[in-house]
């Protein structure tokens, strides 16, 4: 974001990303395990719970970020009430930077001890530095708007303009 935004206008970035592959991979598993579980009934309760795995590449191979003056939410756009959010109380600051999965553990939703990821593709992502230290992190387009506003706002809620 090159200029502040006037005073009286609200400041909203939000963006989509997908990753294709993690949403065939979750739509075709989960089609063959229900199809197992009806065809073969001997099979069928260990095919009912395998769909915890293809339903978990449903729900973040698809994902929406809002950058807002509340904070920053992310949230699954296959089942929206699954979201996570960050007040901006609870934010120190962002940043943006090129990620590879490889550096936050690997593809879709990760947790390392002080890291927390949506990783869908390399590229650019959005930083999150929490006040308890522990990082956010998700790739998407654009991500150094992103932080720039999550800066702006946290400037803002300081009152140093």
């Amino acid at each position: 974001m090159n200029r502040p935004p006037e005073r009286g206008t609200i400041a909203v970035w939000h963006r989509s990303v997908t990753s294709g592959w993690m949403l065939a991979t979750g739509a075709v598993s989960m089609i063959g395990l229900l199809v197992i579980a009806v065809l073969a009934g001997e099979h069928r309760l260990m095919a009912l719970w395998l769909l915890c795995v293809p339903v978990a590449f449903l729900v973040t191979g698809a994902v929406t970020v809002t950058v807002a003056p509340r904070g920053v939410t992310v949230r699954s756009a296959v089942l929206p009430f699954l979201r996570r959010r960050f007040p901006l109380g609870r934010i120190e600051s962002a940043t943006a930077r090129w990620t590879r999965p490889i550096e936050i553990g690997g593809w879709g939703y990760r947790w390392n001890p002080g890291l927390v990821a949506v990783s869908l593709r390399e590229g650019d992502a959005l930083w999150i530095t929490r006040t308890d230290k522990t990082r956010f992190v998700i790739t998407v387009d654009d991500a150094d708007t992103a932080a720039d506003l999550v800066n702006q706002l946290l400037r803002q809620e300081d009152g140093t303009r």
